[in-house]
């Protein structure tokens, strides 16, 4: 079986149980090839722990889930030190960072201390801990979901953390026919624990490093460039695209050329792509006093579409 095969085998496994969904399947695919983290932000019920327990199942590799409360300590996720008496020293003990597949769930609804407890994880693919350093993976992937902010018992994630999601999806309500089969056959019930593994840990692996050789021209990185130049001009913006936000776009656009079986990046790669992957990275002037991201996620759209794309 062929990379794209594989992928497509993934995508048919997911797509049959988050119905009615592809684009947001499809983009959770592109962080996983580019191995990177995704932040699913919606209201409660629309699927996002679903989809994540749905990517997990069908890779052949550790899984944890991490319900985040707010009493949750970071020692509850990365692991802690116990003293054996046996042999008078301490013991690390790993915590449920130590998969391939992570489903944080409801990440803003703990306190700010344990949400930065996974910083090093998400950037270094490591913890370190009582001066020891432990790799993590490869695979290694987060999968957050996020209520969003203005319900109650939500903690705003800190921007040095928002910065590490690749990729920012919203899943949203399904149309009424997909809901209307939701209804009739009850797919996360019926089909979730059911789905196989389509792939093994290290046939992930190797598809990522192919993915690391797509080709991009240097018409597409200039593309990119002008992008991010934009955000930072822009008087709308307290806070413009970080050079990390600028690599996320370029790697997340070898990860869409990627699943459609290319060798190299199209400027509709960037462009499809940019809004998931730049919009939460970015601070509008209004956002400091109302609280919303969406003024920053309207800014960053007119800015796109004045950016020429190259041809």
């Amino acid at each position: 079986m062929t990379d794209i095969d594989t992928l497509r085998a993934l995508h048919r496994n997911v797509a049959s149980v988050l119905l009615g969904k592809d684009d947001v399947i499809r983009q959770v695919l592109v962080a996983l090839l580019a191995r990177g983290h995704v932040l699913l932000e919606d209201v409660p019920g629309v699927g996002k722990t679903i989809l994540g327990r749905a990517i997990a199942r069908s890779i052949d590799c550790p899984f944890s889930r991490i319900q985040l409360t707010p009493d949750l300590l970071p020692s509850d996720i990365l692991g802690v030190s116990v003293y054996d008496p046996a042999d008078a020293k301490f013991t690390f003990k790993p915590g449920p960072i130590f998969s391939n597949i992570i489903l944080a769930d409801e990440i803003n609804r703990t306190t700010p201390r344990t949400q930065s407890a996974m910083l090093e994880a998400m950037n270094e693919a490591q913890v370190t801990t009582d001066g020891h350093t432990y790799p993590l993976g490869p695979p290694f992937m987060i999968l957050a979901t996020q209520n969003p902010y203005e319900f109650e018992g939500t903690y705003f994630l800190p921007e040095n953390q928002l910065d590490r999601f690749m990729l920012r999806i919203r899943i949203g309500y399904p149309d009424k026919q997909t809901e209307r089969e939701i209804l009739q056959t009850e797919p996360a019930r019926t089909r979730l624990d059911q789905l196989e593994p389509v792939m093994t840990a290290d046939e992930l692996v190797a598809i990522q490093d192919h993915t690391v050789g797509i080709r991009v021209d240097e018409a597409i990185l200039d593309y990119v460039l002008e992008i991010a130049e934009a955000t930072r001009r822009s008087e709308d913006l307290t806070l413009g695209l970080s050079p990390r936000g600028s690599l996320a776009l370029v790697q997340a656009s070898r990860g869409l050329a990627m699943l459609d079986g290319r060798s190299f990046v199209v400027p509709d790669d960037v462009k499809h792509l940019a809004p998931s992957v730049c919009a939460h990275r970015l601070q509008s002037r209004a956002l400091v006093s109302s609280g919303s991201a969406a003024d920053a996620e309207a800014i960053f759209q007119h800015i796109l579409e004045t950016v020429p794309v190259p041809q």
